[in-house]
């Protein structure tokens, strides 16, 4: 069902919704937050934070007197319902995590959802990233890319995880924590090859930021001889097509699988017909009326 967001008036008869902000925060250094996002941090009637402890700093700082509550993974499904509740009353929230955009890597999805589901509009407010913020400065392609986010804990998922994305194109995002980063790369290496290029950023917007940028085998080597500190950004290569078995990585796919796996990466259908076609040297025209007739 279509979900179109308009402005809310409220009616006679009723109380129009409040409104959930998204408000980006700062990675690090304070002065990236945004004019727009301390004007709405001060007027909404309450702020949703995953750490209130780490957000308490935040709005001290700017002079924020509103009202602070917890949200975060392991109180969702109790939080979340009220803070809708709330919402439908006619008050206005502002979600915020510990750094960066809410939702991107932790519950404030759930709460997007929940909000969306009620017909309470929801609004971005923009700022910083650290995913994004690396990806630029990485020295890796920025013309397509995928944010994956972290990556599985357990060796057997991690390894099969890997093995999905070893023949993925467009360069590949990930969060690790330094406590995990060096058996990351030891099981890219041995999934992709230790000659793939990388990037570890960490420390983004900070005094002591830092990016390696190297091979698998480099990193790993600098990592050895620097021990982990700080949250990681991982910006990684995507498979450059070039093997034979980049090639030919489609043939175990249906022509449905093999469509369906250029949208997941963004591509529109039409556009991802053509990219179908291309690889599998057939007319654009063939594989459309192939998929008309399933």
């Amino acid at each position: 069902m279509l979900n179109l967001q308009k402005s809310y008036a409220a009616s006679a008869g009723g109380q129009a919704p409040g409104t959930l902000y998204l408000v980006a925060t700062p990675i690090g250094n304070l002065e990236d937050i945004t004019f727009r996002a301390i004007r709405t941090l001060k007027e909404v009637a309450l702020i949703a934070a995953e750490d209130t402890r780490q957000t308490r700093k935040l709005l001290t700082h700017f002079e924020i007197t509103a009202r602070l509550v917890s949200y975060h993974e392991h109180n969702k499904q109790a939080s979340g319902p009220e803070l809708v509740r709330l919402l439908l009353e006619g008050q206005s929230i502002a979600l915020v995590s510990d750094a960066g955009l809410p939702a991107i890597s932790d519950p404030g999805y759930d709460l997007v959802r929940m909000a969306l589901e009620s017909s309470i509009p929801v609004v971005p407010i923009p700022g910083a990233n650290a995913a994004l913020s690396a990806l630029i400065a990485s020295g890796l392609s920025t013309e397509r890319f995928t944010f994956i986010g972290f990556l599985p804990r357990e060796k057997k998922s991690l390894t099969q995880e890997l093995e999905r994305l070893r023949l993925l194109q467009g360069t590949l995002l990930f969060y690790e924590s330094p406590h995990r980063i060096v058996k990351t790369l030891e099981r890219m290496a041995e999934v992709w090859g230790a000659e793939r290029n990388i990037c570890l950023a960490r420390e983004l917007t900070k005094k002591f930021e830092e990016f390696a940028r190297g091979t698998i085998a480099e990193c790993l080597k600098h990592l050895e001889e620097h021990p982990p500190q700080g949250e990681y950004c991982l910006i990684a290569e995507g498979d450059n097509g070039s093997s034979e078995e980049s090639a030919t990585w489609w043939q175990a796919l249906t022509l449905e699988q093999h469509v369906d796996h250029y949208m997941e990466q963004g591509l529109d259908k039409k556009e991802a017909t053509k990219k179908v076609a291309a690889d599998r040297d057939v007319p654009k025209r063939d594989v459309y009326n192939a998929l008309l007739g399933k």
